[in-house]
């Protein structure tokens, strides 16, 4: 089974896989992130690169990623990309992925996509209040992806904000479960967890 989880930018959802993913063994869950599926970016300079949108659905290589899903749904495994953001391009090394019973996929845009939303058994929205995600956000691309206040900033204004509002905020209307507050939700997190189990045991 497929359990899609999306919401914006810094709204706590690797928080939410994690905890997740913490209530079942380790050889039931496999996880994709939408973030190894920006397209190959390899024809492009790194000025071109620089001046994506990677807030738009139109960065995600959406064929490989609903590919990839099926393969996994069908019992197969898979070699999952590797993404770069200081490059803002795929690396040459794949991440050998096995099929299990569950499938997560993140991601920020993964619910815009029709075919991708079929594929989801349940789908969960992370809901978390704006301002909380700029600070989240800030501290991690100063932490993780190496760029200074002032970039993080323009792009939260120029992109990351209008684009949160354009595509992904209006997805939450196809979640199944939404969970405000992210990872800190615990009693959330127990109804995701208790939900898969329940539908886990219906597949037996």
């Amino acid at each position: 089974m497929i359990i899609g989880i999306a919401g914006g930018t810094g709204s706590g959802k690797t928080t939410v896989v994690e905890k997740i993913i913490d209530l079942f063994n380790e050889d039931q869950v496999a996880l994709l992130s939408q973030d190894s599926y920006y397209k190959d970016n390899s024809h492009l300079t790194m000025e071109q690169r620089n001046a994506i949108n990677y807030d738009h659905p139109d960065s995600i290589d959406f064929s490989l990623l609903c590919q990839h899903l099926l393969e996994l749904k069908e019992g197969r495994n898979i070699a999952q990309p590797t993404y770069s953001y200081q490059e803002h391009n795929r690396l040459p090394e794949t991440r050998f992925t096995e099929a299990k019973k569950v499938t997560i996929v993140e991601g920020i845009l993964i619910f815009t996509l029709k075919e991708l939303r079929d594929l989801c058994d349940v789908k969960v929205f992370v809901d978390t209040p704006d301002d909380e995600r700029l600070i989240r956000r800030i501290r991690r691309d100063l932490k993780e992806r190496g760029r200074d206040i002032e970039e993080i900033l323009c792009r939260y204004e120029d992109t990351l904000r209008p684009m949160h509002l354009q595509f992904i905020e209006p997805t939450k209307r196809y979640a199944d479960i939404i969970v405000p507050e992210g990872g800190n939700n615990s009693v959330a997190i127990r109804i995701i967890a208790n939900t898969i189990k329940d539908k886990l045991r219906t597949q037996v």
